[in-house]
């Protein structure tokens, strides 16, 4: 590979594209590639700030949105204590939880696309990582992160040192704040029920039966984002399985 190569492509019409503008183009020069190589590293750094100012604000919205459902909680049991679980206090339990779960929807839409965003910018670097390749081959071997932009390069760049399992997805913070809200929904259901009904068997099933279809709507939505961004990514660097 030469210096000034591209990178292995995602498409035939490509590669033939690619190889016939690195064999017109002249060979880089040392000052060129030095210049190369300090944009490169300027960009990979914008990026490293970047996903670390995101990521940063989504855990603190995740930690604001704790504290008020910890506060919420709190607050429906001193309510509750103070009115004997009468009277008015059905009203306060349900405005409490109603704004419970709009703030856990808001906060989750965000934690999902921080999510997606994350993603985009791994698929970044790890392009970048390719082009510090195309500089210098030599150094392939000091990198511990994916060198392809491709699924197989971001499972390398999110866990290097195995491949990676389910316990990743349901260990992350996103599951955390999904497990909250479902709860959450389960107990504004539940609520409402009760609040027609007086029964105590109706509204535990149907507070967990809309709690168990919102777990499994955030799921399908979470998982279809990222293959959205798989289907819509072009890889300029494969991994040799791919």
């Amino acid at each position: 590979m030469t210096a000034d190569a591209p990178g292995p492509v995602s498409s035939s019409a490509d590669a033939a594209g690619a190889s016939s503008a690195a064999a017109s183009d002249p060979p880089l020069t040392d000052a060129q590639k030095s210049l190369r190589a300090q944009m490169l590293a300027t960009e990979h750094w914008s990026l490293l700030a970047s996903r670390s100012t995101t990521q940063s604000e989504v855990l603190t919205r995740i930690a604001i949105f704790l504290t008020l459902v910890s506060a919420g909680l709190v607050t429906l049991g001193v309510l509750g204590n103070a009115t004997e679980f009468r009277g008015w206090f059905g009203i306060a339990a349900l405005g409490v939880l109603v704004l419970l779960v709009l703030l856990g929807v808001i906060t989750q839409f965000r934690v999902f696309n921080t999510a997606t965003e994350d993603l985009a910018y791994v698929l970044a670097m790890n392009r970048l990582r390719g082009a510090y390749l195309d500089l210098d081959p030599g150094i392939e071997r000091y990198f511990l992160m994916g060198t392809t932009d491709d699924e197989a390069g971001i499972g390398q760049t999110y866990y290097p040192f195995a491949a990676r399992d389910r316990t990743q997805v349901f260990a992350s913070s996103a599951m955390v704040m999904l497990v909250v809200n479902t709860a959450l929904v389960g107990l504004l259901t539940g609520a409402l029920v009760y609040a027609f009904t007086a029964s105590v068997g109706w509204s535990v099933a149907a507070g967990a039966i809309l709690a168990v279809v919102s777990f499994l709507f955030w799921m399908f939505r979470g998982y279809r984002s990222y293959l959205e961004v798989l289907r819509t990514h072009v890889p300029l660097r494969r991994s040799p399985t791919n």
